[in-house]
């Protein structure tokens, strides 16, 4: 689990992830396709609004977030921060891999931070990512066992 749930629920904040959030079982595409299909994903359940997937593209171009260990974590570039509406994340495995400038991933996760948060969930991510087995975990699971393995709190 990323973050541990607040005590008190509060308004109508968004939760980190969604289970429509989950897509396990896809095919392998081209970088940019899957970062627009991650981006799309985002903007579809009210994190982001639809220009922060063009700054998800661009980050890619200037610095790419293979991450190793077969994932990696698209995110947009700094201006973009003002397209952010909440905290939250998307996911897509491909277990047969797909290629991200030469290198094999099989776990995407798009990745919008309001403030800071971007660097804690990419931290959280990134541990989940090191524990012995979870990847594999992550890239064989079913849709839920990804959901339950990487949701979260509430977000912004």
């Amino acid at each position: 689990m990323l973050f541990k749930k607040a005590k008190k629920e509060e308004g109508n904040k968004l939760e980190l992830l969604y289970p429509q959030n989950v897509r396990v079982n896809c095919k392998a595409d081209t970088k940019e396709n899957v970062i627009r299909a991650v981006g799309q994903m985002l903007v579809d359940t009210g994190y982001v609004n639809p220009s922060y997937v063009d700054a998800m593209v661009k980050r890619e171009e200037s610095f790419s977030t293979f991450m190793g260990n077969e994932l990696a974590l698209p995110h947009g570039v700094e201006e973009a921060k003002k397209d952010v509406k909440a905290s939250g994340i998307a996911v897509m495995v491909f277990p047969e891999g797909t290629d991200w400038s030469g290198e094999q991933v099989k776990v995407v996760v798009g990745i919008a931070g309001v403030g800071e948060e971007h660097l804690q969930i990419l931290s959280a991510i990134a541990e989940v990512a090191l524990e012995e087995g979870s990847m594999e975990k992550l890239i064989s699971g079913s849709e839920e066992v990804v959901y339950e393995m990487l949701k979260g709190g509430k977000a912004s």
